[in-house]
């Protein structure tokens, strides 16, 4: 029961966030949900908004969908917690072996669920330094993993989330990762390619060196770095590096999972198998769950009590994930992530034309950006327009996200049951913010 039944208004409610939430918790707005359905969302006053935020990509099947609304429904009715490690349940071990025949290989693959991505990451190092019994930790410039101690020192962008929590985990390293729209001038891909690669293997040499290495972490596309997308060469290359050195390559599954990008894992795309997965976000549609999934060999290299935790792979996480599934592939969601990005892509493209602001558009799948820059010529980032296009849209009715080291990218994280009619008066309210924001 409510300590207080009274009927509150939004700026009553506002008052108590500001009085006892922590500060350090943002809000990109301020509104106060009441209900959502689909990609819609409804405050307390009955405004409605469009959702091109998806909790930060957690809910590729929308908000609330009925499938996941009535497993969670009924597991609550039977039951809700025993701990996994008191006594088992079925919820639990079905996931593990959709996700072990989901993620790409087909090796003998093992899984272990957790609560959150950044305790995935975390037990993926976990997993690879007890299975090489090395320490080094390799992740990527501009990546993003979490806000643990761990991930903290994994992640690259200092503020907000690093800036004065330090010290940080020692043994922690970070590679150049490819940014084709910040290559040299009048230089092929090819070319930067070359170089970018052999930047990597020279990291190798300067930086710590490959026996030393238990886990190279990548995300398959850098979700907080702006929505970067690598070649494939590139990510074929680091694969064939840990591969040749004995180095357990993690695919960061977190935030480009379950039909984003057009297939149910992003790292699908380059033809390249991960010994390990890392899974959260849109695989349990809003109810906490995350999850390691690979090589049952790693996995296994852990005794028993040495991985795990009080509500780790929750069998209200655990059902809805299930129900997840069944959604992605009744509903064609990886095919129908296609067609929205397409439609993103399209749009943001004639925007370009107009704007001169618009530096660079990218996609995959419905994983899309745009890239808000001083002027074309210059390619500068300009943080303050994306902040005022975000502004606008989550004042007129659209929950929208920047991201990137400089802040400066307009991302796209809809979820993937969005209406074409919904998708594109979303589409409409980002064009207002530009004509009042960019003229």
């Amino acid at each position: 029961m409510s300590l207080n039944t009274a009927v509150l208004t939004t700026g009553e409610w506002q008052a108590k966030r500001d009085r006892y939430v922590a500060r350090g918790v943002s809000n990109g707005n301020r509104s106060i949900a009441a209900r959502g359905e689909g990609a819609l969302v409804y405050d307390i006053d009955g405004r409605r908004f469009i959702d091109f935020a998806g909790a930060i990509g957690t809910l590729n099947v929308g908000h609330s969908h009925p499938k996941v609304v009535e497993a969670v429904k009924q597991q609550a009715d039977q039951l809700i917690h025993p701990g996994f490690n008191v006594m088992m349940y079925q919820a639990y071990l079905e996931l593990a072996e959709k996700l072990c025949r989901l993620t790409p290989g087909d090796h003998e693959k093992k899984a272990i669920f957790l609560n959150s991505g950044a305790e995935a990451v975390e037990n993926a190092v976990k997993i690879a330094r007890k299975y090489t019994k090395r320490q080094a930790v390799v992740s990527f410039t501009r990546g993003f993993h979490g806000r643990t101690n761990m991930t903290m020192s994994m992640t690259s962008k200092v503020k907000p989330y690093k800036f004065g929590f330090g010290p940080f985990a020692p043994e922690v390293y970070q590679a150049p990762f490819p940014y084709y729209y910040r290559k040299p001038l009048g230089m092929s891909d090819e070319r930067y390619d070359e170089m970018v690669i052999q930047a990597f293997d020279d990291f190798f040499v300067s930086a710590v060196a490959p026996e030393t290495v238990a886990c190279v972490v990548m995300e398959p596309v850098q979700g907080e770095g702006g929505f970067i997308i690598p070649s494939k060469r590139f990510v074929q290359h680091v694969a064939a590096f840990c591969k040749k050195h004995g180095i357990v390559f993690v695919a960061d599954e977190i935030q480009t999972g379950f039909a984003r990008t057009g297939k149910y894992f992003a790292v699908e795309h380059f033809d390249v198998v991960p010994d390990l997965v890392t899974v959260s976000k849109s695989l349990a549609a809003g109810v906490p769950l995350s999850g390691v999934v690979g090589s049952a060999e790693m996995l296994d290299a852990a005794a028993p009590g040495e991985l795990g935790g009080t509500y780790a792979g929750s069998p209200l996480g655990c059902v809805a994930a299930l129900a997840v599934l069944d959604i992605i592939e009744e509903e064609g969601l990886n095919k129908r992530s296609e067609e929205i990005g397409k439609v993103i892509e399209d749009k943001a493209l004639a925007w370009k034309e107009t704007y001169q602001k618009i530096g660079e558009v990218r996609r995959l799948g419905a994983m899309a950006a745009i890239e808000i820059v001083k002027d074309q010529d210059t390619r500068e980032p300009d943080k303050a327009a994306a902040a005022a296009i975000a502004k606008y849209a989550n004042e007129h009715g659209l929950l929208l996200l920047t991201a990137g080291i400089n802040g400066n990218i307009i991302r796209f994280l809809t979820p993937l049951v969005i209406t074409d009619e919904l998708l594109h008066e979303g589409l409409d309210i980002i064009e207002e913010a530009l004509q009042t924001e960019l003229d």
